[in-house]
Protein backbone atom coordinates (compact mmCIF):
# COMPACT_ATOMS: atom_id res chain seq x y z
CA UNK A 1 0.00 0.00 0.00
CA UNK A 2 1.28 3.46 -0.64
CA UNK A 3 2.24 5.21 2.16
CA UNK A 4 0.99 9.28 1.93
CA UNK A 5 4.40 10.69 0.70
CA UNK A 6 5.14 7.82 -1.84
CA UNK A 7 1.72 8.95 -3.19
CA UNK A 8 2.47 12.57 -3.34
CA UNK A 9 5.83 11.87 -4.64
CA UNK A 10 4.09 9.54 -7.46
CA UNK A 11 1.46 12.56 -8.18
CA UNK A 12 4.28 15.06 -8.53
CA UNK A 13 6.43 12.99 -10.25
CA UNK A 14 3.12 12.83 -13.05
CA UNK A 15 2.20 16.11 -12.86
CA UNK A 16 6.13 16.89 -13.93
CA UNK A 17 6.30 14.28 -16.28
CA UNK A 18 2.70 15.11 -18.17
CA UNK A 19 3.81 19.12 -18.24
CA UNK A 20 6.90 18.23 -20.03
CA UNK A 21 5.29 15.98 -22.50
CA UNK A 22 2.88 18.73 -23.31
CA UNK A 23 5.64 20.87 -23.80
CA UNK A 24 7.52 18.30 -25.96
CA UNK A 25 4.08 18.34 -28.24
CA UNK A 26 4.20 22.00 -28.31
CA UNK A 27 7.72 22.40 -29.31
CA UNK A 28 7.12 19.88 -31.93
CA UNK A 29 4.01 22.07 -33.46
CA UNK A 30 6.11 25.03 -33.74
CA UNK A 31 8.77 23.26 -35.19
CA UNK A 32 6.89 21.17 -37.79
CA UNK A 33 3.25 23.17 -38.38
CA UNK A 34 3.55 26.73 -40.19
CA UNK A 35 -0.17 27.26 -39.39
CA UNK A 36 0.59 26.54 -35.84
CA UNK A 37 3.65 29.47 -35.54
CA UNK A 38 1.18 31.84 -37.23
CA UNK A 39 -1.75 31.10 -35.04
CA UNK A 40 0.70 31.22 -31.80
CA UNK A 41 2.33 34.57 -33.39
CA UNK A 42 -0.89 36.01 -33.90
CA UNK A 43 -2.33 34.62 -30.48
CA UNK A 44 -0.17 36.31 -28.13
CA UNK A 45 -1.09 39.57 -28.87
CA UNK A 46 -4.15 39.26 -28.47
CA UNK A 47 -4.19 37.31 -25.29
CA UNK A 48 -2.75 40.17 -24.11
CA UNK A 49 -5.04 42.70 -25.67
CA UNK A 50 -7.90 40.40 -23.79
CA UNK A 51 -6.37 40.95 -20.28
CA UNK A 52 -6.29 44.78 -20.46
CA UNK A 53 -10.00 45.37 -22.31
CA UNK A 54 -11.92 47.17 -20.06
CA UNK A 55 -14.97 44.63 -19.82
CA UNK A 56 -16.40 42.47 -17.72
CA UNK A 57 -14.40 39.20 -16.79
CA UNK A 58 -16.29 36.61 -18.79
CA UNK A 59 -15.92 38.61 -21.90
CA UNK A 60 -12.48 38.47 -21.80
CA UNK A 61 -12.77 34.57 -20.45
CA UNK A 62 -14.58 34.28 -24.01
CA UNK A 63 -11.92 36.26 -25.68
CA UNK A 64 -8.90 34.37 -24.30
CA UNK A 65 -11.10 30.96 -24.84
CA UNK A 66 -11.92 31.83 -28.35
CA UNK A 67 -8.04 32.15 -29.34
CA UNK A 68 -6.77 29.25 -26.94
CA UNK A 69 -9.75 27.09 -28.84
CA UNK A 70 -7.46 28.06 -32.12
CA UNK A 71 -4.54 26.89 -30.70
CA UNK A 72 -6.34 23.82 -29.20
CA UNK A 73 -7.89 22.66 -32.20
CA UNK A 74 -4.70 22.91 -34.42
CA UNK A 75 -2.56 21.12 -32.88
CA UNK A 76 -5.49 18.39 -32.49
CA UNK A 77 -5.42 18.92 -36.25
CA UNK A 78 -1.73 18.50 -36.80
CA UNK A 79 -1.98 15.35 -34.88
CA UNK A 80 -4.59 13.93 -37.06
CA UNK A 81 -2.69 14.84 -40.09
CA UNK A 82 0.48 13.38 -38.37
CA UNK A 83 -1.19 10.10 -37.84
CA UNK A 84 -2.58 9.90 -41.12
CA UNK A 85 1.03 10.25 -42.44
CA UNK A 86 2.13 7.69 -40.28
CA UNK A 87 -0.24 4.99 -41.42
CA UNK A 88 0.25 5.26 -44.60
CA UNK A 89 1.68 8.02 -47.73
CA UNK A 90 -0.21 6.68 -50.40
CA UNK A 91 -3.34 8.76 -51.23
CA UNK A 92 -6.31 7.43 -50.30
CA UNK A 93 -9.96 9.13 -50.07
CA UNK A 94 -10.47 8.03 -46.16
CA UNK A 95 -7.04 10.07 -45.24
CA UNK A 96 -8.64 12.89 -47.50
CA UNK A 97 -11.61 12.97 -45.75
CA UNK A 98 -9.82 13.17 -42.01
CA UNK A 99 -7.44 15.94 -42.87
CA UNK A 100 -10.00 17.43 -44.63
CA UNK A 101 -12.17 17.35 -41.63
CA UNK A 102 -9.51 18.36 -38.93
CA UNK A 103 -8.66 21.51 -41.68
CA UNK A 104 -12.25 22.57 -41.24
CA UNK A 105 -12.30 22.21 -37.28
CA UNK A 106 -9.60 24.51 -37.38
CA UNK A 107 -12.25 26.85 -39.77
CA UNK A 108 -14.63 26.49 -37.30
CA UNK A 109 -12.66 27.68 -34.14
CA UNK A 110 -11.42 30.56 -36.56
CA UNK A 111 -14.85 32.00 -37.39
CA UNK A 112 -15.87 31.47 -33.44
CA UNK A 113 -12.93 33.47 -32.41
CA UNK A 114 -14.40 36.44 -35.35
CA UNK A 115 -17.70 35.74 -33.82
CA UNK A 116 -16.46 36.84 -30.51
CA UNK A 117 -14.12 39.17 -30.52
CA UNK A 118 -16.68 40.46 -33.34
CA UNK A 119 -19.42 40.95 -30.51
CA UNK A 120 -17.27 41.80 -27.94
CA UNK A 121 -14.74 44.32 -29.33
CA UNK A 122 -14.90 45.57 -32.82
CA UNK A 123 -18.67 46.21 -32.57
CA UNK A 124 -18.96 47.65 -29.55
CA UNK A 125 -16.09 49.94 -30.80
CA UNK A 126 -17.74 50.98 -33.96
CA UNK A 127 -20.29 52.07 -32.32
CA UNK A 128 -18.71 54.22 -29.82
CA UNK A 129 -16.85 55.24 -32.58
CA UNK A 130 -20.09 56.55 -34.57
CA UNK A 131 -21.33 57.98 -31.25
CA UNK A 132 -18.45 60.13 -31.03
CA UNK A 133 -18.29 61.49 -34.56
CA UNK A 134 -22.19 62.87 -34.43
Amino acid sequence: MFKEWDMIRFLKRRIVNTFLYSVDGIKAAWKMEEAFRIESILALPLLIFAMFLPVMNIEKALLMGSVLLVLITELLNAGLEKTIDRISTHKHPLSKMVKDMGSAAVLFALLNGMVVWSLIVVIPFFKEWIVRMQ
